[in-house]
């Protein structure tokens, strides 16, 4: 073990809050000694030091300085900067792994509505606590673009302390792991943690969903757990739209494409516009591969957060062409996104005509199922049960005539 040299884990910028700067230097005597400036001192000083002797002592140190400038971070984020710390230091297969928390344990479903993920930086601890008050329908930890190169260890070790720790009330708990083969190396930190779906960034080809499944299937085997996984590429290159239908069919545990439109229209050599055109031809290869495959399409990020009224009109135009959700990087984007996917009036009545209608022929033994003189085939109905679905969902029922 060096001897003087010291190492660093987390952030203490003039706006970072409930976050730590930890500073570890391991020593060949004169036992533990832990320096410590925070804001909360006066209240949990002593627990933080506690935890700090506590992941020392589990990973073996004996003889340690360690520093921590505090602004106000919770257990699991003290506990993931340590680790991160003293893991530049030494070499160990060691977790400091934290109880998960009993609201942290459920799972998701394939089929369940997608309309907004709200991308979170994985180093950035203070968006994380309070994401799920916001009620996005997913929220996505990202160990991807919004982490610098140099932060990434310590996010993973920080993005698998927030999928035990932190409640996300319900909004599936989505990683984007890094672009592969650098990404295979995240899994082993999120896949045992109760993580719903891994997204897949920059992704070309069928053969890197084989290679991510196989490393789930790895985690699966080595800590024995069950739940399912579920996997969302991103298409974000001119080769993967082309690949777009052999990606989508390349698993079952794929319940999405996204498509990234700041990276894809980069390679395709061109300006992203407002309208759109210049990746009209990307998006509708994203949709028809999808609904080929029975999975969701799912559209870019909006990125002028204050601009809700274009937001609005972005996500009725990605609706009108087939889009069933899209990434979102501000809360107050949320509201405006599930209000333009939800189906308005005349797309409830609509729905529960046929719907009625189908059970009706149902009832009398009918093989032709029609309403007026149009013929309804079953894929129609089970659009509209969906539409009645999310309807009933977001307490829209009860507002339409007849329901």
């Amino acid at each position: 073990m060096t001897d003087q040299k010291m190492f660093t884990a987390g952030n203490n910028d003039t706006d970072t809050r409930s976050d730590c700067l930890v500073a570890f230097s391991p020593k060949t005597e004169g036992g533990i000694r832990i320096d410590m400036k925070s804001k909360v001192e006066a209240l949990y000083g002593d627990s933080i030091k506690a935890l700090c002797l506590k992941v020392l002592d589990f990973f073996g140190i004996k003889n340690a300085e360690l520093s921590i400038d505090d602004s106000g971070a919770l257990d699991f984020i003290i506990a993931a900067r340590i680790e991160a710390a003293i893991k530049q230091a030494i070499s160990t297969d060691k977790e400091f792994i934290l109880d998960t928390i009993p609201e942290n344990k459920y799972q998701t479903q394939k089929d369940r509505f997608r309309f907004s993920r709200l991308y979170l930086p994985g180093n950035t601890p203070k968006m994380m606590l309070n994401a799920g008050v916001h009620k996005p329908n997913a929220i996505i930890l990202d160990l991807e673009d919004s982490v610098a190169p140099a932060k990434k260890f310590e996010a993973k070790l920080l993005v698998r302390n927030a999928l035990g720790s932190v409640n996300f009330y319900g909004a599936e708990r989505m990683v984007r792991i890094n672009q592969l083969p650098l990404g295979l190396d995240d899994i082993p930190y999120i896949a045992r943690h109760y993580v719903n779906l891994i997204l897949i960034p920059k992704c070309e080809n069928a053969d890197q969903i084989l290679q991510v499944e196989n490393e789930i299937d790895n985690q699966r085997k080595k800590h024995g757990f069950t739940y399912p996984i579920y996997l969302m590429p991103i298409i974000e290159s001119a080769l993967g739209v082309e690949n777009a239908y052999q990606i989508a069919q390349a698993s079952g545990n794929i319940v999405a494409l996204a498509i990234g439109l700041e990276d894809l229209t980069a390679d395709l050599g061109v300006r992203r516009t407002k309208e759109g055109k210049e990746t009209f031809f990307a998006r509708t290869r994203i949709i028809n591969a999808c609904k080929a495959v029975g999975i969701q399409p799912i559209d870019s990020v909006f990125s002028d957060v204050g601009d809700e009224e274009g937001l609005r009109l972005n996500v009725l135009e990605g609706k009108a062409l087939g889009f069933e959700g899209i990434g979102c990087i501000h809360p107050r984007q949320i509201a405006p996104i599930h209000q333009s996917y939800a189906p308005d009036t005349s797309e409830i009545e609509k729905a529960l005509k046929i719907v009625n209608a189908f059970n009706e022929a149902k009832e009398k033994g009918l093989g032709v199922i029609s309403i007026g003189t149009k013929m309804i085939d079953l894929p129609v109905v089970k659009r509209a049960e969906k539409t009645i679905k999310l309807a009933s969902e977001l307490g829209l029922l009860n507002a339409v005539s007849g329901a």
